[in-house]
């Protein structure tokens, strides 16, 4: 233990020799005097400045450079900024796995490494965990930017455009977001009753059932706010943006169509096959009229804007080839 606080501190203070070197010994923390918007010189990057957060006010490059950051991967790579950090299992969404190898990203770690982030010199940390926010702020300026502080595609990619200064950029992202979303629900017109319902479900190894509404992943922004799909009724009702449900409850939360993820780390299987064997599940109108649908984890499960578009194509083919397949079997 004597060792390990010894590395921890040798550690800290390599941290901060690095941050009071590069800037001059001043705290970026320190300065709240500048309001949103205002800018001054910096030897290091140019022009600066202040962006509000939970924080209180954090001097940042105007055009950041080199990004590192947990889980805001793809909400960077949005915007066109350079990442050269992120967390481990962003390497695992199949939406930023080649954005992230062009641009030769390297893992920094959950929660994110003093060491690893350290060598990757950014000029500008965001977080969406906080532990180690104060280690990261002598690194470089440190934006924290809590989960659920945006609950729309729009505002996302706005945000995160005003943090990267590349608004522009922002703006022609959510034209191709709201093209797709066009395409999309065109495609769908005629195919699918207008006054159908289409539910989101999640079944864990533990065999804990639960809904999903419109801004907790599962394909949720694409299906209620891209193509504007109707909810189930009692999850348009609630204000919970995820809800565990019992078995003897799930009639209640049924829909027209329904899309199951399923969280088995170990691919075991033994939940979903319980649960197909469930005779609640198997007289629910979805499954008798062969409109569920099984979809993969890590696909579905993304919900950064990325994710969000191209899950717009993904929702629309199979729904479509579903009801063509459902049409010829009559």
């Amino acid at each position: 233990m004597r060792e390990k606080s010894i590395f921890m501190l040798a550690t800290l203070m390599l941290v901060l020799a690095v941050f009071i070197s590069a800037c001059g010994g001043n705290n970026t923390e320190g300065n709240t005097a500048s309001t949103s918007g205002d800018k001054q010189e910096s030897a290091s990057t140019g022009e600066t400045r202040s962006f509000k957060t939970v924080k209180g006010d954090i001097e940042i490059p105007a055009k950041p450079q080199r990004i590192v950051t947990d889980f805001y991967g793809g909400e960077l790579l949005s915007v066109g900024a350079n990442v050269v950090g992120v967390e481990p299992t962003a390497f695992q969404n199949p939406f930023l796995t080649d954005l992230l190898k062009e641009k030769g990203t390297k893992e920094v770690g959950d929660p994110t490494n003093l060491e690893k982030t350290l060598e990757l010199k950014p000029d500008l940390i965001v977080v969406m965990k906080d532990t180690n926010y104060e280690a990261l702020s002598k690194i470089a300026p440190t934006l924290y930017i809590p989960y659920g502080t945006t609950t729309n595609i729009y505002d996302t990619v706005k945000l995160f455009g005003d943090i990267t200064g590349e608004k522009e950029k922002a703006e022609q992202f959510i034209a191709v977001f709201d093209k797709k979303a066009a395409e999309g629900r065109a495609r769908l017109k005629g195919v699918i009753d207008e006054k159908a319902t289409f539910g989101l479900y999640e079944l864990t190894d533990k065999n804990a059932l639960w809904i999903f509404g419109d801004n907790a992943g599962r394909g949720g922004q694409a299906v209620y706010n891209a193509l504007k799909l109707n909810m189930p009724k009692k999850t348009a009702n609630s204000k919970e943006q995820t809800i565990q449900l019992s078995m003897e409850v799930l009639p209640q939360y049924d829909a027209d169509y329904m899309f199951l993820t399923t969280y088995d780390p170990d691919k075991k299987g033994a939940a979903l096959k319980q649960l197909k064997s469930s005779a609640v599940w198997g007289n629910l109108p979805a499954v008798k009229n062969n409109r569920v649908f099984f979809n993969d984890f890590d696909t579905y499960y993304r919900y950064d804007p990325i994710a969000i578009t191209g899950q717009i194509d993904m929702i629309v083919d199979m729904l479509v080839e579903r009801e063509k397949e459902n049409k010829a079997k009559k």
